[in-house]
């Protein structure tokens, strides 16, 4: 009897990373075989790419003024044309890529975790629940991109300023996201059983009730990340986001708009990026949805 315990205890052991490794398995097929999420995957590595290796590509920098070539056609020398003080475009929207997609990417990160703290904790205590939730009715009142440009105005213009702005006028959203999924989870029999066993507040929201509200979070982190792309650049077009010379989608389109008959690649290529950006993350974030989400049709089809 003891020698045949470890058998089986070997024999358990394998089959769980069996089991491990055929779910990974399902995993990885499940995701190649959702061609929204792989097509939005796709466009996400062209982007970071373009975003980290346009730069170093480029003979120009993106200040570099050049006035004889001022509104120059895209050519073998500039590839995405010059703008109206004769700066290489291909150059300043590779930058501009890293600060637009930067911008979305900070303001998705910490709408995730300040979203995700105020949801559980609005969730589990329901005093905290009214303060918390009317405040983001507040908030909730009003349109995002006049928040935005009210906080602006105080902050004033800077990229670090932006990422406040947009924050703020997202968090509501994630928080109510969160703190839906998180009353479902609240009150179902096993935290109740948690509770009787002399379980912490602490442990019950972080490690049983935090898990399960993952998935919804996720996903509504990929269109934040989208809308703040989109708010970072109606900004900076409206002169209240990232300040010239530095370039950003946003003001690249302001400098475009005056020579829009004359110059029509200061206009097309950043808003061709802005387009491709928010499209990639739509997709990504639809294909997550249909991955992560069990009662979803594609995937009890899949």
């Amino acid at each position: 009897m003891e020698v045949a315990k470890p058998i089986q205890q070997n024999r358990l052991a394998a089959l769980e990373k069996d089991i491990k490794k055929e779910r990974r398995q399902l995993a990885v097929k499940r995701f190649f075989s959702n061609k929204t999420v792989l097509a939005g995957s796709i466009m996400l590595i062209f982007l970071t790419l373009f975003a980290f290796i346009g730069p170093l590509i480029s003979q120009f920098t993106p200040l570099q003024i050049d006035p004889a070539n001022r509104l120059a056609k895209p050519s073998s020398e500039h590839w995405f044309g010059t703008d109206n003080f004769g700066r290489d475009l291909f150059s300043r929207v590779a930058h501009g890529a890293q600060v637009s997609m930067g911008v979305g990417l900070s303001v998705a990160v910490l709408t995730a975790v300040i979203g995700m703290v105020i949801g559980l904790y609005a969730a589990y205590y329901s005093t905290l629940d009214h303060i918390l939730m009317r405040v983001s009715d507040a908030l909730m009142a009003f349109p995002d991109i006049l928040l935005a440009i009210a906080i602006m105005a105080v902050l004033g213009p800077q990229p670090v300023n932006v990422v406040i702005a947009v924050t703020l006028a997202k968090i509501p959203v994630v928080a109510r996201i969160v703190r839906s999924s998180a009353l479902v989870i609240k009150e179902q029999t096993y935290i109740e059983a948690m509770r009787a066993q002399g379980a912490s507040s602490w442990r019950i929201i972080w490690r049983h009730i935090l898990p399960n509200t993952v998935s919804p979070l996720i996903v509504q982190v990929t269109y934040v990340f989208a809308i703040a792309i989109i708010l970072e650049a109606a900004l900076s077009f409206l002169g209240a986001g990232v300040p010239a010379p530095d370039p950003s989608w946003g003001n690249i389109l302001y400098d475009g708009k005056i020579v829009i008959y004359n110059a029509w690649w200061m206009t097309v290529f950043p808003g061709a990026f802005i387009v491709m950006a928010v499209l990639a993350l739509n997709l990504f974030g639809d294909g997550l949805r249909d991955l992560l989400d069990p009662h979803s049709n594609k995937a009890l089809k899949e």
